[in-house]
């Protein structure tokens, strides 16, 4: 019976020193959770690799009552629970060794989508914000699953941007779903859940978004997703574990350079220098990989100028760039009356996308 069978799984999963990989290697020799729960001390230290302190606790009513409680929970806030030894789980993270035993979902989503995982920093600027956005407009009607951590800057942009072309997507959890975390994306992650997303999470309702837990979410970023896109990360980003993981698991790995003196550029940078990653030239490179670039010889360049949208921030400062064959930064910002350390960020960005030049003394022009 299902419900047996997840309830000795999720007691099974709550015994120490179970991880993943063991409890997989308990329904390997049991045949499942629930025959695993009830085998005698001797026979289970006769399977290789267990030893007293691995298996001292299994059997223990304690987890038991904590799995028909986690079981209640979950019926009442419509989770549902998913089993690897079942099949369960999505296709691609089934694939992977040390993929989660248990995976805690609320919402529904469509598993025959291709899933594309977007990671990057908290700390997302312009110019990874402008890629996002042109990447998902070019994916809206292709069938795509984005796939992100919901935690704050690129994760978030990634959901919000996937929202906005209705294109579903899910958020991967570092914590229980009895908690929200960061509380500023409860509107959005219910948003998700309505227009055809879920969230997921392999940690229990007891489980806190504490930092280990993190990085153990980010193997089912990587896993979930045959590409992972890596937009912003400086050198030691949590970004960076992901690129491991999908490295790991033979996915591929695309990364959005940038100048070598931009922090959150610098561990992309690195990844590509080390072929962990291939580089992005533009959106149309994803779509390339996915097979969807349906008009590929007719859509701009990420870098080309056309693709730019300036906002009414950005355009007045352009243009009087533009009027000038060249013009310092002071002058710039004394015309404008806007500070110098306001400036140089919008500066950057359009530099980046080359639609204005960087001179010698900090003088720009088109």
């Amino acid at each position: 019976m299902l419900q047996d069978e997840i309830l000795y799984s999720i007691a099974l999963r709550a015994t120490p020193n179970i991880g993943d990989v063991y409890f997989m290697k308990l329904i390997e020799a049991a045949g499942s959770a629930k025959e695993a729960w009830h085998l005698s001390k001797k026979v289970l230290k006769e399977i290789r690799g267990f030893g007293p302190k691995i298996i001292k606790d299994i059997g223990n009513d304690d987890f038991l009552k904590f799995a028909e409680k986690e079981m209640i929970f979950c019926e009442k806030n419509n989770i549902k629970i998913k089993l690897k030894h079942q099949n369960q789980l999505p296709k691609l993270l089934s694939q992977c060794e040390d993929a989660p035993a248990i995976i805690y979902q609320k919402g529904e989503f469509n598993e025959n989508l291709i899933p594309i995982s977007i990671v990057g920093t908290r700390n997302s600027t312009l110019y990874g914000k402008n890629f996002i956005e042109e990447l998902l407009e070019l994916l809206k009607n292709k069938n795509v699953l984005v796939v992100s951590g919901l935690a704050l800057g690129t994760d978030g942009c990634a959901h919000t941007e996937a929202l906005k072309n209705n294109i579903s997507t899910v958020g991967v959890l570092a914590h229980g779903l009895h908690i929200l975390y960061p509380s500023q994306h409860k509107k959005l992650s219910q948003e998700m859940i309505e227009k055809g997303g879920a969230l997921i999470t392999e940690f229990n309702s007891t489980d806190k978004p504490d930092r280990e837990h993190f990085l153990q979410r980010n193997r089912v970023v990587a896993g979930f997703s045959g590409v992972t896109i890596v937009v912003e990360t400086a050198y030691g980003g949590g970004s960076m574990s992901t690129v491991s993981y999908a490295n790991q698991y033979n996915r591929e790995v695309f990364a959005l350079p940038g100048k070598i003196t931009d922090k959150y550029s610098q561990g992309c940078n690195l990844i590509i220098s080390q072929n962990k990653a291939k580089i992005i030239n533009k959106p149309q490179d994803i779509l390339d990989e996915l097979g969807l670039n349906e008009e590929k010889n007719n859509i701009p360049n990420l870098f080309e100028p056309k693709t730019i949208k300036l906002n009414k921030e950005v355009q007045p400062i352009y243009d009087c760039i533009a009027q000038n064959k060249q013009i310092s930064l002071d002058d710039l910002s004394e015309k404008l009356q806007i500070p110098p350390f306001k400036l140089l960020p919008i500066l950057l960005d359009l530099e980046l996308k080359s639609y204005i030049k960087a001179l010698s003394g900090k003088q720009y022009c088109i």
